[in-house]
């Protein structure tokens, strides 16, 4: 395979671009007054600006974004569209049992409704609610649902049914499936599609979007935001940075940006339909680095890896964008999950950071200072229905209401802190190792010495609690 060869560029944007491309806004000039100023032009920021004008039209809204919107993490993820239920014995953990099934439950209705808005707006997002596979890739993994499953049975909560080996074989062709749940209340989408309708809409009801106006300052007393050309003064302040927020010292330890790195072939929809893989069902295994794959509208395959680079102090190196030693490790890995994709030739490869949050949930407050300077981070990969419930979280703040969205139980203080730097950059590399090689001994049939599953221990939880060893 030769990396060179390879556009590194997420496709999803590509392809947003041509089907959504509105003219680029320009840059912020000048000095300016908003009533609320957003920052970040992604999922969050764009629901956040939608949700304010949603509940009063006349209010002023500025939007900045550093590129174009959806160039980041919206433009760059796998296009998964799912709930917290399997996060459910967690959220009632946290929040107690009636305020967790209320946010999994709006979870849910947040799938629909993007659905529904896209329908509303036209925008074609390839939006289809095809299911999500939450499978088991080695022993270790089997049963990594069996607590989630209890707890939605004793709700009344039946998206998910239990499938063998052998269904998954049928559905994918690869025996490296042993088992797994099927929720059929998970969606696919195209993501980057999805962040330029909302930029479109946004435009439509008034919000004003400066696009390559990356912020420089954010004076917290006076409530001014400043770009190199231009500044806004506004009471509040809405940050939707998403890892980029990491650089901030009050969230630096809330968050860790990792990169998830991806691959995508050419089209190769008629071996995957002689495979029996004829829709675009959603697939994850249930490692802590994370291994997902999905059929695109055209017959494509993007294959990803989570779990991947470090960033120190909340700064990105290039590999937060491309890393060639990881796009060919997961180029490797390809056919062993997607055997019809074995000689394809993969066309894109590209990366993007992760705001992953201690519990993987995400964490939605305020900054000290006179201005109200709000947040909503640590989505943890899981983004694109928790953003429209941030969105409405945020409006709410930024417009000084207290709702059912302030109510859902993402307000709050952080659940836990990552160590200070450098001790977690150079502990998180050597537990992202002790990860790396107990999950790939657990695949191959054996089993990780006492050291790496004790340093393996470390690692934050994920969707569920993993076995003790």
């Amino acid at each position: 395979m030769n990396l060179d060869r390879i556009s590194r560029s997420s496709w999803w944007l590509e392809q947003a671009l041509a089907v959504e491309p509105g003219a680029a806004r320009p840059p912020l000039s000048g000095q300016r007054s908003a009533d609320v100023c957003v920052v970040g032009g992604g999922y969050t920021g764009l629901w956040t600006a939608l949700s304010i004008k949603e509940s009063d039209p006349s209010t002023a809204v500025t939007l900045l974004e550093a590129r174009e919107c959806g160039f980041g993490a919206s433009g760059r993820n796998s296009g998964f569209v799912l709930s917290y239920w399997p996060k459910i014995d967690a959220l009632t953990a946290m929040l107690g049992a009636e305020r967790g099934v209320r946010l999994a439950r709006a979870s849910s209705d947040a799938i629909l409704e993007i659905g529904a808005f896209c329908e509303q707006h036209r925008i074609a997002a390839d939006f289809v609610q095809s299911g999500w596979y939450w499978t088991a890739t080695s022993r270790a993994q089997l049963g990594a649902w069996s607590a989630m499953l209890a707890t939605c049975a004793e709700l009344g909560e039946s998206s998910f049914r239990e499938v063998d080996r052998d269904q998954l074989r049928q559905l994918t062709g690869s025996d490296i499936y042993l088992g797994g749940v099927h929720d059929a209340s998970a969606a696919a989408i195209q993501p980057a599609t999805l962040a330029r309708g909302l930029r479109r809409v946004a435009l439509e009801r008034g919000v004003e979007i400066c696009e390559s106006s990356p912020v420089r300052e954010i004076d917290r007393e006076a409530g001014v935001v400043r770009t190199a050309a231009g500044s806004v003064r506004a009471p509040a302040i809405v940050l939707a940075t998403n890892a980029w927020a990491a650089r901030l010292p009050e969230l630096r330890r809330a968050i860790v940006p990792i990169a998830a790195d991806g691959v995508l072939t050419e089209p190769i929809g008629e071996r995957l339909d002689a495979a029996g893989w004829r829709g675009q069902d959603l697939f994850t295994n249930s490692r802590l680095t994370i291994r997902s794959c999905r059929r695109t509208a055209d017959g494509r395959v993007l294959f990803g890896h989570g779990g991947g680079a470090v960033a120190f102090a909340g700064r990105f190196g290039r590999r937060f964008g491309f890393d060639r030693r990881a796009t060919a490790r997961v180029a490797r890995d390809l056919p062993r999950y997607v055997p019809p994709a074995l000689d394809a030739r993969i066309t894109h490869a590209w990366a993007g950071p992760v705001d992953r949050s201690i519990d993987g949930l995400p964490i939605v407050g305020r900054l000290p200072g006179r201005a109200r300077v709000l947040y909503g981070v640590g989505f943890s990969g899981n983004g694109i229905a928790p953003a429209l419930l941030v969105g409405r979280a945020l409006a709410a703040l930024a417009q000084g209401r207290e709702d059912e969205w302030v109510g859902l139980g993402l307000v709050r203080e952080p659940a836990g802190l990552f160590p200070p730097e450098p001790v977690r950059h150079i502990g998180g590399k050597l537990v992202r190792a002790a990860v790396l090689r107990k999950e790939d001994r657990e695949e191959a049939g054996g089993r990780a010495g006492p050291i790496v599953r004790a340093l393996a221990r470390r690692a934050p939880t994920t969707w569920y609690k993993p076995a003790e060893d």
